[in-house]
């Protein structure tokens, strides 16, 4: 497909929005800890934003829906900012909280960056144009979190005020470079159930054959957070890692999943099978959890991560792919939002399940808790397949 200037535009708008969030990410944990909060009360700031956004994202979109993307893309930037330069002035672990609470509360940025790209795109093309959000996640991780972690090595605020700084760039690049695509305004009647996907939740996961992969999905998402979320702390009990360690580790599961999912994933596919890739993306994940449990060998640590780099990247494209082609295609968009609300659920409970692990238990029972996750899907999928045979058989 050809991308317009409005793509372009929108494209180094997201890339500056991850840019802005990975750049904090590597150090938050020890930025908390200094205010003395345990891994748990990191659980909770991550979990709270995690929250705010799902209530918020169907909202902001719905306004605008009404009142245009680009004003509600220049408040919901504007709160990313203020957040940041919360965080960076924060001297207690009330105003981390608030930093989080700001952002997740107003900042949907990027749910409002994919209804700009649904406008400028044609339905034809509109798939790839989406793919736009998993490059510019892309190019911001392999950034982000080298830069932060070394710098907050420093001092905490440097990256903070950096990541504002991008945040004001987001804000300038909307105000001059991108037009208004909402011509028509729509009625602005919030729809609790729509909004929620509350309808969808009933029809799909009722469905037999789509339920078990919907079920499958939740555990592979829960699992990412469970260990992306406190894997810091684990680093740091087991290694000594700190802010730059986890920033240049972040950064190298970054780059692996890059050349995985951009470079290798179709090639991959076409030489042994979706099916095949399928069960290998969740053993290596499952592996890498049962060895994390276990290991206190840096070298062995690093292993693991390349595991589980390698089993993301191959598991949730393959279960996204298996889970759209269970509907038709008058349904992509339904079953989009119910793999979304999914993902944003992981992501609520994760960070509590994960950092509660560190906090109660031993540093390896993290492992444990995400290796438990993890072989449900797994479970299923078996479960789900010899079903499937016997059925054939007869």
């Amino acid at each position: 497909m050809e991308y317009k200037k409005e793509h372009i535009t929108i494209f180094v708008i997201m890339i500056t929005e991850v840019l802005g969030f990975s750049l904090i990410l590597p150090f938050l944990p020890y930025y908390v800890e200094n205010f003395g909060a345990s891994p748990l009360t990191y659980g909770l700031i991550l979990a709270s934003f995690s929250f705010l956004q799902l209530i918020s994202s169907p909202i902001m979109g719905k306004l605008s829906d009404h009142y245009g993307r680009r004003p509600m893309l220049f408040f919901s930037q504007l709160s990313t900012l203020i957040s940041f330069i919360i965080l960076g002035l924060s001297n207690s672990l009330w105003m981390v909280f608030l930093s989080r609470i700001v952002d997740g509360l107003l900042g949907s940025n990027m749910t409002l960056a994919q209804a700009y790209i649904s406008d400028i795109s044609t339905k034809k093309n509109r798939s790839r144009a989406f793919g736009l959000v998993g490059v510019a996640f892309g190019i911001g991780f392999l950034i982000g979190p080298a830069i932060g972690g070394t710098l907050a090595r420093i001092d905490y605020s440097i990256p903070s005020f950096i990541a504002a700084g991008f945040s004001f760039i987001t804000i300038i690049t909307t105000y001059f470079f991108l037009p208004e695509t909402v011509k028509k305004k729509k009625d602005i009647r919030f729809d609790f159930k729509k909004a929620f996907h509350i309808n969808e939740f009933r029809k799909y996961f009722h469905n037999k054959k789509i339920s078990s992969k919907l079920y499958q999905f939740f555990s592979y998402t829960l699992t990412h957070s469970i260990y992306v979320t406190a894997f810091a702390y684990f680093a740091n009990l087991k290694f000594g890692f700190r802010e730059n360690d986890v920033g240049f580790l972040l950064t190298y599961i970054g780059l692996l999943s890059i050349i995985l999912r951009g470079v290798l994933l179709g090639k991959l596919i076409d030489y042994f099978g979706e099916f095949k890739l399928r069960y290998a993306g969740v053993i290596c994940i499952f592996s890498g959890m049962i060895m994390l449990s276990f290991l206190d060998n840096v070298v062995l640590f690093y292993i693991t991560m390349t595991l589980f780099a390698a089993g993301s990247g191959l598991a949730m494209p393959l279960l996204a792919g298996e889970i759209s082609r269970q509907v038709d295609e008058d349904e992509q968009g339904a079953i989009s939002g119910i793999r979304s609300s999914l993902r944003s659920m992981s992501q609520i409970i994760g960070p509590l399940i994960g950092n509660a692990m560190i906090n109660f238990f031993y540093p390896g029972s993290l492992g444990i808790a995400a290796g438990i996750v993890i072989f449900i899907a797994l479970f299923l999928m078996i479960k789900e397949d010899f079903l499937t045979n016997i059925n054939h058989s007869f």
